[in-house]
């Protein structure tokens, strides 16, 4: 028949890998085995509140084409720019948190936000304002070629490691450490800052010894004075 190649010119009818060959969806086909591809992707999902990446997509299976006609067919939901959730997964207590942890991502794929300032301060339950904004501390050399998104704050410092801890799956500094870092700024009102550090001391998320081992500084003074 006309216009048909022939056997040994097809390699899809020749029994080639599925990884190479489209299905009936052509451009809109995962390539490898779906259901396999599927179980990688809700694998990486459900360990970021539903959440993923292109690139996680495309590792666990979904070729880079198929991802339009997945958002098309209500099976993601597009939050942001190489961002996806699933859209059956259950929506967690704070997805905003795990979308820009994951837009932090660096080209190895690693996170390099840390939420702090008021931000942290409210993850704790340590003060009674809801800051409409998200506060995030990022190396020093962090870089992004897109506008950074409106509902971010960016501070730029280096965080040492005892300094951050873990909350619904995203880094968040330290009681002790997002106290310094508002002082720090000098634009947060003492009687908040008071009533964070007497709560924080209250639950044991900061200890007085905490505060004496620090550098003795006008920030350690600012401390002490607030822990009396």
């Amino acid at each position: 028949m006309r216009g048909l190649a022939p056997l040994e010119m097809n390699p899809c009818l020749n029994g080639a890998n599925s990884y190479t060959c489209p299905s009936k969806l052509g451009d809109y086909a995962m390539f490898g085995p779906r259901k396999e591809a599927k179980r990688r992707l809700n694998q990486v999902a459900q360990s970021q509140q539903g959440f993923f990446t292109t690139k996680q997509a495309i590792r666990a299976g979904f070729g880079e084409k198929t991802h339009t006609y997945h958002v098309n067919a209500r099976n993601w939901i597009r939050e942001h720019r190489g961002i996806y959730r699933l859209a059956d997964s259950p929506t967690g207590e704070r997805p905003d948190l795990m979308r820009w942890y994951l837009w932090s991502q660096n080209r190895g794929e690693v996170p390099e936000g840390t939420y702090s300032h008021h931000t942290a301060l409210s993850l704790y339950e340590l003060s009674d304002l809801m800051p409409s904004k998200l506060h995030m501390t990022v190396p020093k050399a962090f870089r992004r070629m897109s506008k950074i998104p409106a509902i971010l704050v960016l501070h730029r410092a280096q965080l040492d490691p005892n300094d951050v801890q873990e909350i619904h799956g995203v880094r968040v500094t330290r009681p002790l450490r997002t106290v310094v870092d508002l002082l720090r700024t000098g634009h947060v009102d003492r009687s908040l800052l008071k009533q964070a550090v007497d709560e924080a001391i209250r639950r044991g998320l900061i200890g007085k010894r905490e505060i004496d081992r620090m550098p003795h500084d006008n920030i350690q003074l600012s401390l002490r004075e607030l822990a009396e």
